[in-house]
């Protein structure tokens, strides 16, 4: 019989699942950060952008929301996880009609439709 390593769950400094660990942490806090100033809890939905890039669309409580854009789908599944937010495989209806668009969004969309000035 041969003796068995034990290894840990804890990845090596500097090493590539080091750094994602890193980067789901870094994500998992801005999605607290931004779920708490919306009521606590909240939902999201992973869309994909890009090879390289993923959204996270988060749905606040009350109805705000607020995305952003991470690396790849892991990542950004791995920090909503970890955030304690629900995760939806695609945006349903009912947190389509939760979502509450301000005038920002609506003067932006317009402005794009219209052919208005953009930034």
């Amino acid at each position: 019989m041969t003796d068995t390593e034990t290894t840990t769950a804890t990845p090596e400094p500097g090493s590539p699942d080091a750094r994602v660990e890193r980067q789901v942490r870094r994500i998992a806090k801005h999605i607290e950060r931004f779920t708490a100033a919306h009521g606590g809890g909240g939902d999201a939905v992973v869309e994909y952008v890009g090879r390289d890039a993923t959204r996270i669309v988060l749905v606040g409580a009350d109805g705000a929301w607020g995305d952003q854009v991470v690396r790849n789908r892991d990542i950004a599944r791995a920090a909503i996880v970890k955030a304690g937010v629900t995760l939806h495989e695609e945006f349903p209806n009912e947190l389509a009609a939760k979502v509450r668009t301000t005038e920002y969004e609506w003067s932006r969309m317009a402005g794009l439709q219209l052919g208005g000035a953009q930034g």
